[in-house]
């Protein structure tokens, strides 16, 4: 399937999730306020580390090498068996820790020890996310993208219909439970899915610990968990600083521009894991991982510039329908939030080279100094401009980011020969 194709169903599935976490998001705002929404997105950190070491960080390595196998045989059951052990020991370890030290996240995360039990709830149910990323990775993999899409968007319909039930009962409490549970629920539409499919047969995964396969996975393991871990940390201290050192208040505009960033860039960023991955992966050619990249900046990025443009233009209309005239303040973060996010997008499209190809090294460096920046140049510029202050540290340092991402991609695509492997 083309990049145009995956795009345009990439954008149908998101469209659908992103009305409903922007359903979600609206009554949760007029609930509880920007202070409330703050501690929503500190759970939804938590819950993306979490998630990451559950899983042993090795999805992108599952999608790659699904990927370059693609056909029915020992060698991709051999994959699949122990990508699920990895995942069962990692999410049951995962989920044991989360238990053990709930009291304390349940004070760092949500200020209020009485939330224990939210934590709780997502260590028994932890291993149910990681075995619906697990079979959504092997079907990405596979470059089955139409059923991937349609089990996508079946799982935030039930997602969103669980998490306003949810609301209606318990209110805030409500929204923390869904977060840590309604996995739980569509783990079940996705093996209701894919219970007739060719490959995915339950023998498939009774193959045993394969130490080969592990350790191309494992590969994959420091480069993903880097990537999951240091950007919500940074997120989490960012969030952190500003509540302590601004207000809270402050802390929950933020969160809402970066909310708004995550909901219309999830439309590209989707496209990235769906096609990017699993194509740069397989191919060698150095011409053809070029051609694709062209591709991705003549297709992608335009649509990235006009959506910025438009949200900006309608910025006001946008607190109104996603939030309430308590955040109004939040609109003059929007122009150096969408720039930073321009950036950061066309930065993407370059560091997937690294992802794909395994350049294990130099992608946990960047991902960990750029996130350090992130964080010290916040601190520096919100002392200095306020909360402005936070947009212009986003945008610096994307700008930085996509000059040594560039640097590398250009130096491989040059360097490399042809049906050379990092």
């Amino acid at each position: 399937m083309t990049l145009l194709k995956t795009s345009v169903l990439s954008f149908i599935a998101t469209a659908v999730k992103m009305l409903a976490a922007l359903v979600i998001n609206k009554v949760v705002a007029v609930l509880v306020g920007p202070s409330g929404l703050a501690l929503m997105g500190q759970l939804q950190n938590f819950i993306q580390i979490a998630m990451t070491a559950a899983q042993g960080g090795i999805n992108q390595g599952v999608v790659k090498h699904t990927a370059e196998y693609s056909v029915a045989n020992k060698t991709t059951e051999c994959l699949f068996s122990t990508a699920t052990i990895t995942s069962f020991f990692t999410a049951t370890g995962a989920g044991i820790a989360i238990c053990i030290f709930s009291g304390q996240l349940a004070d760092y995360f949500l200020k209020n020890r009485d939330f224990t039990y939210i934590f709780i709830l997502f260590g028994f149910s932890i291993v149910f996310f990681v075995l619906n990323q697990l079979l959504l990775s092997i079907i990405n993999g596979l470059k089955q993208i139409k059923t991937f899409i349609s089990i996508n968007i079946a799982q935030s319909v039930f997602s969103l219909i669980f998490t306003l039930v949810m609301i209606y009962l318990l209110g805030l409490e409500g929204v923390f439970i869904a977060m840590v549970t309604n996995q739980s629920i569509i783990l079940l539409v996705l093996i209701w899915s894919i219970r007739h499919h060719a490959l995915l047969k339950l023998s498939a995964f009774r193959k045993g610990f394969d130490k080969v396969e592990a350790k191309k996975l494992f590969k994959f393991s420091a480069m993903t968990l880097t990537s999951a871990a240091v950007a919500p940390i940074s997120h989490l201290i960012v969030r952190d600083y500003l509540g302590n050192n601004l207000s809270w208040q402050d802390a929950g505009y933020w969160q809402a521009i970066w909310y708004i960033s995550s909901m219309y860039l999830m439309v590209v960023t989707t496209t990235l894991g769906i096609y990017y991955l699993p194509k740069l992966a397989e191919l060698t050619c150095k011409k053809e991982i070029k051609k694709e990249l062209i591709n991705g900046y003549k297709i992608i990025l335009p649509i990235v510039v006009v959506m910025a443009l438009l949200i900006y233009v309608l910025r006001d209309f946008i607190i109104q329908v996603l939030f309430s005239k308590e955040f109004a303040p939040m609109s003059e973060l929007f122009k150096w939030q969408l720039i930073g996010d321009v950036i950061k997008l066309a930065s993407w499209l370059l560091s997937y080279v690294m992802l794909a190809k395994a350049m294990t090294k130099l992608f946990i460096a960047t991902e960990i100094v750029f996130s350090v920046g992130f964080v010290f140049l916040t601190q520096y510029f919100v002392g200095l401009y306020g909360l402005n202050g936070v947009t212009y540290a986003y945008a610096l340092n994307y700008s930085v980011y996509f000059m040594v991402v560039a640097f590398i991609a250009l130096n491989y695509l040059r360097n490399k020969k042809l049906n050379s492997n990092v």
